[in-house]
């Protein structure tokens, strides 16, 4: 679960940076070593040979415990981490260091290896593992710890009482519990014992608590949590927080946001041992899903999904079909966002170039109007965007890398802006296909068949349209949620099925790729190629289902289920025959964000669009009235 963390002291946002730069240091530096190892290793081949990989890895400390001595050596060497950092943190990083070098030394079941460990950049380092609580001794939780109870934490910001919770924008930090606490056992003349209380006793306000480093003098740093708040979190929430006990793990993760101070978010990503949190109203769709007994097929496609489902039996109800694709309000939508995308690019390129003019030679354009310019005897016009291409030597290599230019606070800044815009737009694209992923579970039932495409072929043909469709992010959502709802989606091999090349009939019905009508001579069927090959799909055998590559088709059910279902089969081959699971009664669903509603009046010739005085800045959902008091600096849903 994903806890914001509100903090807004100055001198604890300092604290937490310095933190970061603590731990990236170490993690370079076990990286550089790790590297450095890891190169001995594949160099010494002979000895490998002769003794053993094992005995060399030995010799070399490629091991876990090698790794986390290492991280030991450089936080005790360099005097200043100890201020910040701590033993189980450097062990933590170490461990992970290790999980990417066990990933290139040992290949997995197909045989792969990942590539040589090497480093990174700062910014790019986002997360701090925390170690995981102890849960047979009491109290053990070494590294970050959340503290704090869920009914202390709304009752001390709830409004008068009537558990309204209102967080304000600048959350107080907790304080230390004070005094003495009863331990439960009887010292030995018999009387009560008695210690001093300390953060395992507070039972307010959640809040993520770090001791510091070894050598710190500042005390505990408290980070205040905000929990969620709006329309059907409260459940949630109470599933994940009710109970301290379950709570495991905390890391701390920062992500890019420039409204921020400092350009950072924190966040506390909390590891509960338990099931995820599902709402009650997609517990009964699964369980309604579950009982249709019905056997789905799904064909993917670059501009569309298509599913077709039978009755498992094929003995009685009707095939039903379903189609996946963008509307024309959508495809507007990803346009007028693909336009803003553009913008950001060039203006990022445009303040490199007039940051960095010796990099960059004119452009034709710029020549020819110096020339010009030379030869009116006028004064030289000076250029401050080259348009040129970049200097490069004769191997066409730039003469500097792109990491040395000198960069400006207001391209950093953009480009945390464009960073945040494209992780929001991912982000929408995820809950968009788990959306229709569970629409399509709801109709089709949780045992789905689905062609073994490599989708990466598609993305270096149509990448661009891919972006938009997203058909292997709705594929991956699909086998999550038969699986949630007690089935499978199975993948078989196109090579040894060829779906859209066969008609139902059994028939070979040959078919180019831009031809996407299928018509067969046999037996006279037409209907769209996407669900001729998602009913073929229902019709798929496996002799392992694991192994994508024992599927073939069998022409005898899908013979006989043509026969059965001819004139149903037909209207579902020719449209879709459920509703599109992207209804524009929610726009907001869709893989582009929300535009600005269309106003009547006209635009005047320079004038710019701003808001009424009456008028949020804030917008909802389209179509969704969104209530507001003015100058209010609270939020009162929950």
């Amino acid at each position: 679960m994903v806890l914001p963390l509100a903090v807004t002291d100055p001198a604890d946002l300092a604290r937490l940076e310095r933190l970061f730069r603590a731990m990236w240091s170490i993690k370079s530096a076990v990286q550089r070593d790790a590297r450095a190892k890891v190169n001995a290793y594949w160099t010494a081949h002979h000895e490998r040979e002769e003794q053993g990989a094992k005995s060399v890895r030995q010799r070399l400390g490629l091991s876990r415990e090698a790794l986390e001595r290492c991280a030991y050596k450089h936080l005790e060497d360099s005097g200043h981490l100890k201020h910040h950092a701590t033993k189980a943190l450097a062990m933590h990083i170490a461990d992970e260091v290790w999980n990417g070098v066990s990933r290139h030394l040992f290949p997995d079941a197909t045989g792969h290896r990942s590539g040589r460990p090497k480093t990174g950049r700062q910014h790019g380092f986002t997360r701090i593992p925390g170690r995981a609580r102890s849960h047979t001794a009491e109290n053990k939780w070494e590294t970050f710890r959340l503290v704090g109870t869920l009914n202390g934490h709304v009752m001390a910001y709830a409004d008068g009482g009537r558990h309204t919770l209102v967080q304000p924008r600048r959350m107080p930090k907790p304080t230390a519990p004070e005094g003495r606490v009863p331990t439960g056992r009887l010292t030995v003349s018999g009387k009560p014992g008695m210690r001093k209380a300390n953060w395992w006793d507070h039972t307010g306000p959640l809040a993520v608590v770090f001791a510091g480093g070894s050598g710190s003098r500042r005390g505990d740093l408290v980070l205040p949590v905000r929990i969620a708040q709006g329309a059907g979190q409260r459940k949630r929430v109470q599933h994940f927080l009710d109970d301290s006990g379950r709570w495991h793990k905390v890391d701390l993760v920062r992500r890019r946001k420039p409204s921020a101070p400092g350009g950072w978010a924190y966040e506390a990503h909390l590891m509960v041992l338990g099931l995820g949190y599902s709402s009650p109203a997609v517990r009964e769709m699964r369980r309604r899903s579950a009982q249709l007994d019905r056997i789905g097929g799904v064909d993917g496609n670059v501009s569309n999904l298509s599913i077709v489902s039978f009755p498992s039996r094929l003995d009685g109800g009707t095939p039903v079909s379903t189609e996946i694709a963008l509307t024309g309000t959508e495809r507007v939508r990803l346009e007028k966002e693909a336009k803003k995308q553009r913008g950001r690019a060039r203006a990022l390129e445009r303040s490199r170039r007039a940051t960095n003019i010796a990099q960059y030679a004119w452009s034709r354009k710029q020549i020819a109007r110096a020339e010009r310019r030379a030869a009116k005897g006028q004064k030289p016009k000076a250029v401050t965007v080259p348009g040129g291409a970049r200097a490069a030597r004769s191997d066409g290599m730039p003469k500097q890398a792109f990491s040395r230019d000198r960069l400006s606070a207001h391209y950093r800044q953009q480009r945390a802006r464009q960073t945040e815009a494209a992780a929001s737009a991912g982000e929408r694209r995820r809950h968009r296909a788990r959306l229709v992923a569970r629409e399509i579970v709801a109709a089709h039932g949780p045992v789905l068949v689905v062609e073994d495409c490599d989708i990466r072929t598609w993305y270096r043909l149509w990448g661009k349209r891919l972006s938009r469709t997203t058909p292997g992010m709705l594929i991956a959502a699909l086998d999550v949620e038969c699986k949630a709802a007690g089935g499978r989606l199975v993948r078989a091999s196109t090579w040894s099925t060829a779906l859209s090349q066969h008609c139902l009939c059994g028939r070979r019905a040959r078919k180019t790729l831009r031809n996407r009508q299928h018509e067969c001579t046999g037996c006279g069927l037409t209907g769209k190629r996407d669900l001729v090959s998602a009913a073929l799909a229902v019709f798929v055998r496996f002799d392992d289902p694991d192994d994508p590559r024992t599927a073939y088709l069998d022409t005898t059910a899908s013979r006989s289920a043509l026969i059965t279902y001819s004139e149903a089969l037909e209207v579902a081959l020719r449209e879709s025959t459920t509703p599109s699971p992207t209804p524009p009664r929610r726009p907001g669903r869709v893989a582009a964000p929300r535009q600005r509603r269309e106003t009547s009046a006209p635009r005047i010739a320079g004038q710019r669009n701003r808001a009424a005085p009456d008028e949020s800045r804030v917008r909802g959902h389209a179509g969704t009235p969104v209530h507001r008091t003015a100058c209010s600096p609270q939020l009162t849903l929950w």
